[in-house]
């Protein structure tokens, strides 16, 4: 079997484990938006309960491997508690736990790179405090950030394949799969590889756009 044929005939499920691997980030980086603003606050928070939540979700995402968190959820509290949970969703609920740790420290330094006096100024007009939070930090720490989510929206991409270890049919998965039917290691990996690059290269090239119109309205302002 020569490269063009079995580039014929593997481009149909590596299409189908590419769109699966695009669900999964996408879904995970929505959902990981949320948990990482909701455990920012618990961070930044004065209320202590709120603090040590937060920080002891951080440590141990932050502190264990993409991987062992896989197994853990999918084979260890499914077997615990007598649950059965899909390979994808168990795949989003990984990467959304993963990538919220990592966001929500972005968003912390997104907030603290803020001038401080702009909370004092917006304070000093009489705003409450999780008012000048909505309406003056908030927004401009959201416009120091994207670039950071875009790149973080990058490394899940690329943890995606971590996660055929539990089953779930994205790219590398299906890669594998036709590697297990055609021995053409090689070639099969060599065309995965591929196409993680060209998206990669898509996104990257997005961020790097985003950051200089960023940057060209910072100077403009």
């Amino acid at each position: 079997m020569n490269f063009y044929t079995l580039f014929l005939q593997s481009l149909p499920r590596l299409l189908e484990g590419l769109v699966i691997t695009l669900q999964l980030t996408i879904l995970s980086l929505l959902f990981a938006i949320i948990i990482g603003m909701i455990s920012c606050f618990f961070k930044i928070s004065k209320w202590k309960p709120l603090n040590w939540i937060a920080t002891i979700y951080l440590s141990i995402i932050r502190g264990t491997p993409l991987m062992v968190q896989a197994y853990f959820l999918y084979f260890g509290i499914t077997s615990a508690m007598g649950i059965k949970i899909d390979s994808f969703w168990a795949s989003v609920i990984v990467l959304t736990l993963n990538a919220g740790a990592y966001l929500s420290e972005i968003f912390r330094s997104g907030i603290s790179a803020v001038n401080k006096g702009q909370m004092e100024a917006a304070r000093s007009l009489g705003l409450p405090y999780h008012v000048a939070m909505g309406k003056v930090i908030i927004p401009q720490a959201i416009r120091i950030v994207i670039p950071s989510v875009v790149n973080q929206f990058i490394i899940t991409l690329k943890d995606t394949s971590i996660l055929s270890v539990i089953g779930v049919g994205e790219l590398m998965r299906q890669g594998t799969l036709i590697v297990s039917r055609t021995f053409k290691g090689f070639e099969v990996y060599a065309m995965v590889a591929i196409a993680y690059f060209i998206v990669v290269m898509v996104l990257t090239k997005i961020s790097q756009i985003i950051e200089r119109r960023l940057s060209s309205g910072k100077s403009k302002g």
